[in-house]
């Protein structure tokens, strides 16, 4: 065992914005641990994490539930921390499967506080979601606008943090930071890693450059009626590495206030439109999109963007990456995944 690394425990670490977290912790000095059942992830995420990192990557094949097997994981590597990605995250899929989303949500994270409490872990990274402010009516959202839910997803983003609020008064030491993001886009500049869906994407992006590279025959836009400048929805779309580097910001904070658990919302501030997002792709790559018109998504809200400022000024992190990078750097991905898959 050794105890000279600052160990931090990334559960569902092969992930998309886990295995981007992953490489901007090794930046940072950390030593990720990567606890991943695969059941969202490919296994081979892991070579690409150590083509980009030059280093042996430690995970495990294990579910947040198995706690025997997370025990001896911790025994071998006493956690500094731990950062908590494992979780379905579909809205349309939990709006057609709601007891999915609550068994995997919730459970993972009741057994993941348990060994926290257990191993006397210091920091505890929640991965939120905006959705946690349903259809909000005031934008921006900033941390203090009232929270609801749209979609069993929605609401198993808000019960999981009210169930970390419950847990601190009963173990105080830990000091838990509640990541609320908005829409992760983007991937590595390497184009090693980055969104890879199991099938029929459920993010606009991927399903952008999946049409783009003929996998699907047309993207469906999800409502042209909306009131917004365009009539389509309108998201806050932040590059996954940005994203990644909050995740480190949360875990290096000395914020000595008395909240805690701390929340913050992680986005960039501003909102782009679907039609918006479909011809800057078209602008950066010269590829004509086939689409259509489709009827409203359940699930789906208008508009949300975020208020930035508190994570801007208490974690001194703000958003870098442009749109345009997340789209250059998405179809880089696409195109290598694809040349990757015609080898097989």
């Amino acid at each position: 065992m050794e105890t000279d690394k600052k160990y931090i425990l990334v559960t569902g670490g092969a992930g998309y914005i886990g295995s981007h977290t992953v490489v901007a912790l090794i930046e940072k000095g950390f030593t990720p641990v990567i606890i991943d059942d695969f059941r969202n992830s490919n296994k081979d995420v892991i070579q690409r994490l150590q083509t980009i990192t030059k280093q042996e990557i430690i995970y495990f094949n294990i579910a947040c539930q198995d706690q025997p097997r997370l025990r001896g994981v911790l025994e071998q590597f006493p956690a500094f921390g731990v950062i908590h990605f494992a979780a379905d995250k579909a809205v349309g899929e939990s709006v057609e499967k709601p007891l999915k989303y609550f068994d995997n949500n919730f459970g993972s994270l009741i057994s993941i506080l348990e060994l926290i409490q257990e191993y006397n872990i210091e920091k505890f990274v929640f991965s939120s979601s905006c959705t946690v402010y349903g259809d909000p009516e005031i934008i921006p959202v900033n941390e203090e606008s009232p929270v609801s839910y749209n979609s069993p997803y929605g609401y198993t983003k808000k019960v999981c943090e009210e169930m970390i609020e419950q847990f601190i008064p009963s173990c105080p030491s830990v000091k838990a930071t509640l990541l609320r993001y908005f829409n992760p886009v983007g991937a590595h500049e390497s184009g090693l890693i980055g969104e890879e869906p199991d099938g029929k994407p459920n993010n606009l992006l991927p399903f952008i450059t999946q049409t783009a590279a003929g996998i699907r025959k047309e993207l469906t836009v999800f409502g042209d009626d909306y009131d917004t400048p365009d009539g389509t929805c309108i998201r806050d779309y932040i590059h996954v590495v940005d994203l990644a580097e909050a995740h480190v910001a949360a875990l290096e904070s000395l914020d000595d206030s008395k909240d805690n658990p701390v929340v913050y919302n992680v986005g960039t501030g501003k909102g782009t439109s679907v039609l918006e997002m479909i011809s800057t792709f078209e602008n950066i790559t010269g590829k004509q999109l086939p689409y259509t018109i489709g009827p409203r998504r359940e699930g789906d809200i208008k508009e949300i963007f975020a208020n930035t400022d508190k994570v801007n000024q208490k974690l001194n992190w703000k958003s870098k990456k442009t749109i345009e990078d997340a789209i250059a750097t998405a179809w880089s991905f696409e195109q290598y995944i694809r040349e990757k898959r015609s080898k097989k």
